[in-house]
């Protein structure tokens, strides 16, 4: 298949790595492998993957700091792995840039649900006519997924969960939406599996923003009923259109 889409495979323990690479290529994937940080963000680098599954304990940086470096360059979904973990665990996984967190031991049945959940999820886009949204100083390119700073033309790298978030708040401006409307969007709470989870994943697209939680100029908090994007949002069929200095095509 032509359109086999790749997952980078991050694990310590060499026999797990292999067998979860036998699985995935015997499921239609391409695999890349690595077994420590510093092979995974080379690999991330030069052959960029559609999806990482990252183990938690890794020798020298453990997966939640690996999990953030590769966020400063690479968008695409990441799946952790981690025995005996616990909420805080997970809370930890989604601060970092996490789009879902799997506990080990798991079902392999489980877990390719997961990975085919969090390709649908990035694929998905929300019919329009325009490619690209625009509001303060940002801009938001749908076809790539990507965030740009017009001011600078600076991307700003964002997961799939926070760009998934994003674009409901952007599709929806002046709307209050509730928690269990976000839900709804994002079809399944798979990626929050936490009573905190959609909070960190709130907290991670405003700190992305530079927005303020007490003096926000973007998403605003309505006590008891939800959440509500305040900024005007423009839409555009090209770039052209935007009017800032910096903004370039990546």
């Amino acid at each position: 298949m032509c359109d086999k889409k790749t997952i980078l495979v991050v694990d310590a323990d060499n026999e797990h790595n292999q067998a979860l690479q036998l699985m995935l290529e015997n499921n239609g994937y391409r695999v890349l492998s690595a077994h420590n940080g510093q092979q995974m963000q080379e690999l991330a680098r030069h052959s960029p993957p559609d999806l990482i599954i990252l183990d938690v304990m890794l020798p020298g940086e453990d997966g939640f700091q690996v999990c953030r470096d590769v966020r400063s360059f690479l968008s695409v979904p990441i799946i952790l792995l981690a025995a005996n973990s616990d909420e805080m665990d997970k809370v930890m996984g989604l601060e970092a840039g996490a789009d879902d967190f799997v506990d080990k031991p798991y079902g392999k049945r489980e877990l390719l649900a997961r990975i085919r959940v969090q390709f649908r999820r990035s694929s998905r886009q929300v019919p329009t006519n325009q490619r690209y949204y625009s509001f303060l100083d940002w801009l938001v390119d749908t076809q790539m997924r990507r965030l740009q700073k017009t001011t600078s033309g600076e991307l700003e790298p964002i997961s799939s969960n926070e760009y998934t978030l994003l674009r409901i708040f952007i599709d929806n401006p002046s709307r209050v939406l509730s928690r269990d409307d976000i839900s709804d969007y994002m079809r399944g709470r798979q990626a929050l599996p936490t009573e905190r989870g959609l909070d960190v994943l709130m907290s991670r697209l405003r700190q992305r923003l530079g927005d303020c939680a007490k003096n926000p100029r973007l998403i605003k908090t309505i006590r008891g009923a939800g959440y509500v994007f305040v900024a005007e949002v423009s839409k555009h069929n090209e770039l052209d259109e935007i009017t800032a200095p910096q903004l370039k095509a990546v």
